[in-house]
């Protein structure tokens, strides 16, 4: 007997969001610093909502996904998690993130870099560091210092915002580390154009490793949408 084989009829957007599911156009899921174990309840499930809505197909975390609050060069709380326990609590909460996006790219940031900067700090060879896949579990994780996809070069951003970073690039740049601003701007040239975009953070306002910034503005919890190399913005989360 012929199998017959029933194909359904898709109208307007729903054929948009079918060539968009089968393009091979990148469509980036940006997430914003994460700061372990002290992220703001709610921002996976954000992130993951927003990954679903439009069809992202390429996962990159900005940077700063565990805090290491414990041995930063500044001031630590004194009634805050011991070092073997912050770092428990923030693998945990890291397995929940790896469970969502077990294929991503991440980028380095300045609180990630913390223990490695104690090491060298205490005269040791590289050799005797774990990867951050390692510690945290995360084996197909991918880690960079800058990553380019699509002529877009994504930092974590320290030493300048995004703005400053695309005009010293001259390329669209998206960065991180900056946990008030979120933004999108375009540069437009006579024969180019290029954005530069501020991700905001995914980081708990009310934490103690955040008391730092409490008399400055509010973080802005947020994760950013690109697609191609011809859209791109922040979803801010409702809070």
């Amino acid at each position: 007997m012929k199998r017959i084989v029933r194909r359904p009829r898709l109208y307007d957007n729903e054929i948009h969001a079918h060539e968009n599911i089968t393009s091979d156009e990148k469509r980036f899921l940006v997430i914003g610093d994460l700061h372990e174990p002290f992220s703001l309840d709610g921002y996976l499930e954000h992130c993951i909502e927003t990954y679903q809505k439009w069809n992202c197909n390429h996962v990159i975390f900005i940077g700063d996904i565990i805090d290491n609050h414990f041995a930063s060069y500044h001031e630590t709380d004194p009634d805050g998690f011991s070092a073997g326990d912050e770092l428990d609590y923030a693998i945990d909460r890291v397995a929940d993130w790896y469970e969502a996006f077990p294929d991503a790219d991440v980028l380095i940031g300045n609180h990630d870099a913390l223990i490695q900067r104690k090491i060298y700090s205490g005269g040791l060879p590289k050799r005797w560091i774990k990867s951050y896949n390692e510690v945290l579990g995360t084996p197909n994780w991918r880690w960079h210092e800058t990553l380019i996809i699509n002529d877009i070069c994504f930092e974590h951003g320290i030493g300048g915002q995004a703005i400053t970073k695309a005009k010293n690039n001259m390329m669209s740049s998206v960065c991180g580390h900056i946990h008030t601003e979120a933004y999108v701007k375009w540069f437009v040239g006579k024969r180019f154009k290029i954005f530069a975009m501020q991700i905001g953070s995914g980081l708990d306002a009310k934490a103690y490793s955040a008391a730092y910034a409490r008399a400055f503005k509010k973080q802005c919890i947020s994760c950013g949408v690109i697609l191609g190399n011809k859209i791109a913005f922040n979803v801010m989360m409702d809070l």
